[in-house]
């Protein structure tokens, strides 16, 4: 197989079968993350992707779906697609879906139309990083569109009928920011209306724009007890039916259910680890760091 970086992919894709289609980040300038900063953005040959695919044959249907590696593949033109798309079908024919990572200016050079037609031929479940839809953070964390661009792009997804995941991370506005990140958040999420809420918390790492915003005293981190709190604001403010999954490594406990019957049960189950105070919370998240 033809990996450029390690395996990237949410938790609950750990059964999927993946296969690399572009590596790298085509955007890469997020202040914050730390991935795919060991290979440059590259499209892989047909050829290449057709040989992996090969491969996968010989391990025989032991998953039903695709994850598609690169941070974010879906940037690739409608007939790529397709082409990728066929080869799996035809040679993989017990695979029913096909997803990946995905950024909100991967929808640009699609089409409605072409949106369905891609959801015909098992595209869906795309994780977007949407991170924040607030218009100040969006600005300041280098994330290449604005909150109204995510709605913009997000609603073709939508009129298409293709699902999608969109993720929340917390703790991004720093000390005393995180209950305007939740609200601005929630408010563009309950218009996109994701099939799934994936939220993960901002852990700092060396050799980041942000990190040295931080040693330089330009950014402040939240406290571990603002940032549940801040996840308390998000739920509240959500006011569509979805799944909600707070299960990353970042998170000392797992927080899932789903929109509006669960609601009350997560906010308590956030308030309970808000109980355990500041210095037991802020001990897990040392430990994040070293991981």
């Amino acid at each position: 197989m033809h990996f450029s970086s390690d395996i990237n992919r949410p938790p609950y894709e750990a059964n999927d079968a993946y296969l690399q289609v572009t590596s790298g980040c085509s955007h890469g300038t997020c202040d914050f993350c730390t991935f795919y900063k060991d290979a440059r953005f590259r499209v892989s040959p047909i050829e290449e992707i057709e040989a992996d695919i090969l491969e996968l044959k010989s391990y025989g249907p032991r998953y039903t779906r695709i994850f598609l590696q690169g941070a974010d593949p879906l940037i690739l033109p409608y007939k790529r697609l397709k082409e990728i798309a066929e080869l799996i079908h035809k040679h993989l024919p017990w695979v029913t879906s096909i997803g990946g990572y995905a950024r909100i200016d991967n929808l640009k050079n699609k089409t409605v139309e072409q949106l369905r037609e891609l959801k015909e031929m098992g595209y869906g479940g795309f994780y977007f990083g949407i991170e924040s839809g607030d218009d100040t953070l969006l600005k300041r964390m280098h994330k290449g569109y604005t909150s109204e661009e995510i709605v913009t792009q997000m609603s073709k997804l939508r009129e298409a009928g293709m699902d999608f995941v969109g993720n929340f991370l917390g703790g991004l506005g720093g000390h005393n920011y995180g209950l305007s990140h939740a609200r601005e958040t929630a408010r563009v999420s309950n218009i996109i209306r994701p099939d799934m809420i994936y939220a993960s918390e901002l852990t700092l790492f060396p050799d980041t724009p942000l990190m040295k915003d931080v040693k330089d005293g330009k950014f402040v981190e939240a406290t571990e007890v603002e940032r549940f709190k801040e996840m308390q604001e998000f739920l509240r403010c959500l006011t569509i039916p979805t799944v909600f999954k707070a299960e990353h490594v970042t998170m000392p406990s797992p927080i899932r259910g789903h929109l509006p019957e669960d609601r009350d049960r997560m906010i308590q189950e956030l308030q309970e680890l808000i109980d355990l105070g500041e210095d037991r919370l802020r001990s897990y998240r040392d430990q994040v760091y070293t991981l």
